[in-house]
């Protein structure tokens, strides 16, 4: 990845071919290919049938990204306010003719907790919370070919455990078995290896074990991307630790 990087100085998505029956747990990329190995990606199609994909070749979750998309960070330093953040992830987005997702922002982190204070907005807003030395949290800039507003959609993917209250059914012990580990932390539901296990998901949710999140959309047709780092606030910036 870093040789291509090196060579075409453009942002990096590591693909991989992926069986048929497994298409549709894909974002798979519409690409045309320019040298051996390497694609110039139109489109990423979120996981289509087998029937529709455009092609059999899969995100897996690995980026370069060109360092200009995180100039903003420079602005993370104490007594910053998250509004004035905000601006900077507006003014880059809407400085490349995309729309900033209003409605989605980073957050803070913690052990374990992945959603906290302080909320870090992909909008200007006026003052929000007040960075401190010392906080952790991540800016996520999400951008949008859409009308910069996303709404819940009725497909679920990403669960988490609230409690481990217990469960009759085989498979719904299996599935709290599998996640103990993981302390509460989100997880899809492609990670637990087994399609036969997703029957037991929805009871889960209804015993209250587990919280699901809804995939969320901006308006059909239009594409949305999604970056982030972690920082930490020191006394005179902050530290990046997701380099």
């Amino acid at each position: 990845m870093m040789d291509a990087f090196t060579r075409y100085q453009k942002p990096i998505i590591a693909v991989e071919p992926v069986p048929q029956e497994k298409i549709h747990d894909y974002g798979i990329i519409d690409a045309r290919e320019i040298d051996p190995g390497i694609y110039a990606i139109r489109d990423i199609v979120e996981k289509p049938s087998p029937e529709t994909a455009p092609s059999n070749l899969g995100a897996i979750g690995r980026y370069i990204l060109a360092p200009e998309i995180f100039s903003l960070i420079r602005e993370v330093k104490p007594g910053a306010t998250a509004g004035a953040l905000g601006a900077a992830v507006q003014k880059e987005i809407e400085g490349r003719g995309y729309r900033p997702i209003a409605n989605l922002t980073g957050h803070g982190l913690d052990r374990y907790v992945l959603h906290r204070s302080p909320t870090i907005p992909n909008i200007g807003i006026k003052g929000g919370g007040v960075l401190e030395e010392g906080m952790v949290f991540a800016i996520e800039p999400f951008a949008t070919t859409g009308c910069g507003h996303v709404k819940e959609k009725t497909r679920m993917e990403i669960y988490s455990q609230l409690s481990a209250r217990p469960v009759r059914a085989p498979a719904g012990r299996i599935i709290l078995d599998k996640i103990r580990d993981r302390n509460g932390l989100p997880f899809s539901h492609r990670w637990l290896g087994d399609r036969k296990l997703d029957l037991a998901l929805p009871a889960l949710v209804r015993s209250g074990n587990l919280h699901v999140y809804p995939v969320l959309s901006d308006v059909a047709g239009s594409l949305v991307s999604q970056h982030e780092h972690t920082v930490i606030v020191t006394s005179d910036g902050c530290i990046v630790t997701t380099r």
